[in-house]
């Protein structure tokens, strides 16, 4: 079949949920992926982020077919042998103290605001049906009702009323304005360390040492959502680490699996995490062991292949030579790790043209927010591909 035939089927049988690049993607290794007519780019989105590890991993492949052929699914009604082994590698690579295992991002978003809720009524001592979780404009946590019902984007929100309440919006990156946004019947903090989907948008130096120290005094749980920016992808395990701080609750996923199968966490302190009784709250696959299993291979090969500190190096290297770049279109560039943005100025009608224009250079990327594009490959890049991708750059910028 022609590309244009796999695309054909996709509009007309498929939801019209999404707009990717006309690309149709058949086989992947690494940073390479390849479409049915044999071409190949570069992946600079790495699925949202999923395949940090590159795509088809041989180690975290080999973990799921050996595990596929012993044992995939039991449910949480009996326990399974790879569920008790990742958690404790899981919290002591984190710090934490407890782990509930879902499967997505937005599954984890969830289990999130019901424990803090629940937290709130036990331990806080909030008025039943009154707590309030405070969120950050220009989120992104996920596509369910009570997720967009806080979010501040007419696109995901149109339509789909009416809303869950309880949600109190802030700007981000202002730590005055949690503070002063915090009442008595505030239970939770939830918020992203870097805004991904917005635009890698990075908040001040300080931010989240900030409300890590407001969110103590008022007895207010801190949520950082590191389902994009974890498990290496800024350049540190989780990217807290940056401010020296630990959240308590984190939320993990996408890289979780290596790209694999779909598996998410909430990490938690014992004091929240312990809110939950049986019967409260659970999935028929989150924590099974297939899942585990990959889990463990994904997180394993994360150190011992030094991932995490590539992240960094190619991410400084990338960000430098991005910020050299001198052209009228560019606004701003900025990342951390390997998670970076060159944002346009709106007069140039559009990232999107520049994303097809990479495309015809082999470099995959994505648009966000009109003026954006997102540079986010897997971290098994090497600075010869890193440079690959600033030639296409340079190359489609001095052709516009």
């Amino acid at each position: 079949m022609q590309q244009s035939e796999f695309i054909g089927l996709e509009d007309q049988y498929g939801a019209h949920n999404y707009k990717p690049l006309d690309v149709v993607l058949t086989r992947g290794k690494g940073v390479w992926v390849w479409d049915v007519d044999g071409n190949k780019y570069l992946d600079c989105l790495a699925a949202y982020s999923a395949v940090n590890q590159g795509h088809c991993h041989p180690k975290i492949m080999q973990a799921m077919v050996t595990q596929a052929e012993k044992l995939t699914l039991t449910s949480r009604a009996f326990r399974n042998d790879q569920l008790g082994p990742f958690y404790q590698e899981l919290c002591e690579l984190t710090h934490s103290h407890k782990v509930l295992p879902m499967n997505s991002g937005a599954e984890a978003v969830e289990t999130a605001i019901k424990t803090v809720r629940k937290w709130g009524y036990l331990v806080k001592g909030v008025p039943q049906d009154k707590a309030e979780i405070i969120v950050c404009a220009n989120n992104f946590h996920g596509r369910t009702i009570s997720i967009v019902s806080f979010s501040t984007d007419e696109n995901a929100r149109a339509g789909f009323g009416p809303f869950t309440p309880g949600f109190k919006c802030i700007p981000f990156g202002d730590a005055a304005a949690f503070e002063t946004a915090i009442t008595a019947n505030t239970v939770a903090f939830l918020v992203e360390p870097i805004q991904g989907e917005a635009g890698v948008i990075i908040p001040p130096d300080d931010y989240l040492k900030q409300v890590r120290e407001i969110s103590d005094r008022h007895n207010v749980v801190l949520i950082l959502d590191e389902i994009q920016t974890g498990l290496g992808r800024t350049g540190k395990l989780l990217t807290e680490e940056y401010a020296g701080i630990e959240a308590d609750l984190t939320l993990i996923g996408k890289a979780l699996s290596g790209g694999f199968y779909p598996v998410s966490a909430v990490l938690s302190n014992t004091e929240v995490m312990d809110v939950l009784q049986p019967g409260e709250h659970g999935s028929t696959f989150g924590g099974n062991p297939l899942a585990c299993a990959v889990a463990r291979a994904a997180l394993k090969v994360l150190f011992e292949e030094n991932l995490i500190e590539n992240s960094y190096e190619q991410g400084e290297y990338f960000l430098n030579e991005l910020k050299k770049i001198s052209h009228p279109h560019i606004k701003e560039v900025r990342g951390r790790g390997l998670m970076l943005a060159i944002e346009f100025h709106p007069e140039v009608g559009g990232a999107r043209g520049y994303c097809y224009k990479l495309k015809e250079q082999g470099i995959l990327a994505k648009d966000t927010h009109e003026n954006i594009i997102r540079f986010a490959p897997p971290l098994v890049i090497k600075r010869e591909e890193v440079d690959l991708i600033l030639e296409a750059i340079n190359q489609v910028l001095s052709a516009s």
